[in-house]
């Protein structure tokens, strides 16, 4: 059974795994480091027993927060385990008086876009030439 909860220092070795294996410009370990040390930032991690299954994180301010990730391991993708990071991600900036979330999507991403529109998030508009290798425009997406 799958369990979410905070990131740790500890997960970043199996957090590498999945965001080399998803993302063409993975983040660095370091990133991720940096991310984990502020005040401003929640990542959660999606635990299947010992294994990491995926993560997520938001950078917030006061009212409003910018996902900046989902991924899950390849081998994971499709049970429902990215709705759950979101879901909880969701609750959990609310908690934290986070009232409007946001997100990019690469435009191609059509199951990504639809699971976030499943999750309430709407399509704000187009961030034209957003991702690198390769180049393509970022579908805005806002949840109130």
């Amino acid at each position: 059974m799958v369990k979410v909860r905070e990131m740790t220092l500890d997960d970043l070795e199996q957090v590498m795994v999945i965001e080399r294996e998803n993302f063409s410009v993975p983040w660095t370990e370091n990133g991720f480091f940096s991310f984990l040390l502020r005040q401003d930032t929640l990542f959660l991690v999606a635990e299947d027993g010992d294994q990491i299954a995926g993560y997520c994180g938001v950078v917030m301010v006061p009212d409003e927060g910018d996902i900046t990730n989902v991924s899950v391991a390849k081998s994971r993708q499709g049970q429902g385990i990215g709705s759950q990071l979101v879901k909880e991600l969701i609750g959990r900036a609310a908690e934290a008086g986070v009232t409007r979330l946001y997100l990019e999507v690469r435009r191609s991403n059509d199951k990504a876009l639809r699971l976030y529109e499943q999750l309430g998030f709407v399509r704000e508009g187009i961030r034209k030439d957003y991702y690198e290798e390769p180049v393509e425009d970022a579908v805005l997406m806002s949840r109130r």
